[in-house]
């Protein structure tokens, strides 16, 4: 049972715009002097912690039930009636600090989004975020109601990946054509919602006075220190260095399972044979187990973690009704992240958690902050936290006792997959990315899914050799109608790609020095937004690059690790 919030956020859950204003007023009419300036920020600060909360809690509602109509409702409503005369406000707020020509302390680089939301405000465009909120629920919607039913029982997607672990091949095969087809039954309906948010993104980014919405949304994303030229060479340079090693493993797969293709229903099984590993008994185990291995980690980020644990803010079982995906997100008055996931007891839930811990870490050294604007750091480096404490944990994921997950032999299999599979998500990240630049410098060719689907097809057809897909071609399409955030999330892929080559590079640093590591990764996850992008990955030892020599360095230590745990 989740602890209940502060009763402030209690009493503002249902809160009216008569309830809101009165604090937007006095910030609007307070006096604002050098003098008056830090009081003035942190009343600024505790209103917006305020109403983050409460979107977030109400969001929060509506993905661990996706059929709760009475949160669907509350979050619908404020959505629409709050919503808008908060981002309003929020513009109000920001021009009036602009204009008084002064700059809070630390806080010259928060200050560049500041204006920049200044700039992209446009009072016409609210209640057009606000239809993209319903459409992002109504998608959310489709994809949680996908079931199939399975020896006799209805399951749910994610239910479904332990048959893929399955030894004999014409059972993954016909799970695979299951799950495929019914994902292909939601086609038109998830056609038709992409022509509307299609249309929708375009009139956001025409009414802020931009030719197309990747423009708009880099500046409304804070992407400041990099362009979509230098995602772009990202992408080349994945397909040089990264795409070949990936067909390496693919390769390497084919042989051991002794098959003339490489089908999609052949990659979660284990190519020798071995019996499909299992982590954890129950949802309880999964989140003992976990508590254990972040105190070995590091004790503090333990006891974090096991208050989490212990105040309910971890819901990582899987179920009917349940939005898809995982996520964090943060409660800043209560001063909790929370942690959501689909976990159905599979290696990879490992991953997922230490991945989503990684987020509520880095909230925790935020909480600190005393401005809110302060604590918003850049996507690109959130992932560098979530995805370097999946490196930074699993070395603590096997040993000779029961409050781990594995035994090291299992441990050395279990990492193995994981160094593998970072291999071979930069080249499926380089296929949503570009799709997504192709999308909104084509608008109205990419408004029709058919033009869509042929694009997606020739971009895996570039960065996803290996796995054979003929035959199954009008399949191919349901990964993208699949993937929320092209639909929910537009231009929030990158960030996972180059936080990525920045993890490795915090992994190569702490099989130098763990303890250094570690102090570095914490030092900069307590810095939240008040430095830049480069500056942060600065921080933790590593460097923001896009080069194919930095990426070849990362994907060479890969490939050598797992060469060296392959024997255990």
């Amino acid at each position: 049972m989740m602890k209940s919030p502060p009763d402030k956020v209690v009493a503002a859950m249902d809160w009216t715009w008569a309830d809101y204003e009165p604090h937007v007023e006095a910030l609007l009419n307070a006096e604002l002097t050098a003098d008056t300036l830090d009081a003035w920020m942190r009343h600024w600060s505790d209103f917006s912690k305020l109403s983050m909360e409460v979107v977030s809690r109400l969001r929060v509602a509506t993905t661990v039930d996706t059929t709760d109509e009475e949160a669907d409702a509350r979050y619908r409503r404020f959505m629409s009636e709050i919503f808008p005369k908060l981002r309003q406000a929020d513009f109000r707020i920001k021009q009036k600090l602009v204009n008084s020509g002064l700059e809070p302390a630390d806080s010259a680089v928060p200050m560049r989004q500041v204006k920049a939301d200044i700039d992209l405000f446009r009072e016409e465009n609210l209640p057009l975020f606000t239809q993209e909120s319903d459409l992002g629920l109504a998608y959310n919607r489709i994809i949680g109601a996908q079931t199939v039913e399975w020896e006799g029982e209805e399951r749910t997607i994610a239910q479904m990946g332990p048959v893929f672990q399955d030894p004999d091949r014409d059972t993954r095969k016909n799970a695979w054509m299951l799950i495929a087809e019914r994902q292909k039954q939601d086609r038109e309906q998830l056609n038709d919602l992409w022509r509307q948010f299609m249309d929708l993104r375009k009139q956001i980014a025409a009414n802020a006075g931009f030719e197309n919405y990747r423009d708009f949304v880099w500046l409304s994303k804070g992407r400041f220190d990099y362009t979509p030229e230098d995602a772009l060479r990202f992408t080349d340079a994945i397909a040089q260095v990264v795409v070949p090693a990936a067909s390496r493993i693919y390769e390497l797969r084919r042989q051991q399972l002794g098959v003339d293709r490489l089908r999609p229903w052949d990659l979660d099984v284990d190519p020798q044979g071995r019996t499909p590993l299992r982590p954890f008994a129950d949802i309880e185990d999964f989140k003992a187990k976990a508590e254990t291995i972040f105190k070995q980690v590091d004790p503090q980020l333990g006891e974090q973690f096991a208050i989490m644990r212990a105040e309910g803010l971890l819901d990582l079982d899987n179920r009917k009704g349940k939005g898809p995906g995982g996520y964090c997100t943060g409660f800043p008055v209560s001063e909790r992240p929370f942690i959501f996931q689909n976990a159905v007891g599979l290696d990879r839930d490992i991953r997922t958690l230490l991945h989503e811990a990684g987020h509520a870490f880095h909230g925790f050294a935020r909480f600190d902050l005393p401005y809110a604007m302060q604590a918003s750091s850049p996507m690109e480096f959130n992932e560098v936290a979530s995805m370097a404490m999946e490196l930074l944990a699993m070395p603590y994921i096997g040993g000779d006792n029961g409050d781990v997950y594995y035994d090291q032999s299992d441990a050395a299999r279990s990492r193995t997959e994981h160094l593998r599979k970072i291999i071979l998500f930069w080249p499926y990240m380089a296929v949503v990315v570009e799709f997504q630049h192709w999308i909104y410098n084509n608008h109205a060719t990419a408004t029709d899914p058919a033009n869509c689907d042929a694009k997606w097809i020739e971009l895996w057809e570039r960065f996803m050799p290996g796995v054979d897909f003929y035959n199954l071609e009008e399949f191919l399409p349901n990964r993208w109608r699949q993937q929320l955030h092209i639909f929910r999330y537009p231009f929030y892929y990158v960030e996972y790609g180059l936080a990525q080559l920045g993890a490795v590079q915090v992994w190569a640093n702490a099989l130098k020095d763990q303890g250094a590591a570690l102090a570095k990764y914490r030092e900069s996850l307590a810095l939240g937004g008040t430095v830049t992008l480069p500056e942060l990955f600065a921080a933790a030892g590593v460097k923001l690059a896009f080069d194919v020599d930095t990426l070849g360095q990362a994907v060479d230590l890969l490939e050598g690790t797992i060469n060296e745990l392959e024997p255990v």
